[in-house]
């Protein structure tokens, strides 16, 4: 299997096209397996979005890890 850091680059584009998607990047869980990271602005229930938007629980089997992380603005310098 490919490296958690190779499969988020593949799907990287089509993940921050999503809705409340702000960011994507790797990490690793609590056991120390790898995982992508899905930041977003808020979790959202399954129910409120269309079919198409959902964030997907695996990819190329690494685990995907949905983060929530508010809203991003920029600092000034």
């Amino acid at each position: 299997m490919a490296d958690a850091g190779s499969i988020r680059h593949r799907h990287e584009n089509a993940l921050l096209a999503l809705p409340n998607v702000i960011g994507v990047g790797t990490g690793r869980d609590e056991t120390g397996s790898e995982v992508i990271d899905v930041y977003v602005q808020r979790k959202v229930a399954l129910q409120e979005l269309a079919p198409g938007e959902t964030i997907p629980d695996v990819l190329e089997g690494v685990p995907v890890r949905v983060v929530p992380i508010g809203e991003v603005t920029a600092q000034a310098p």
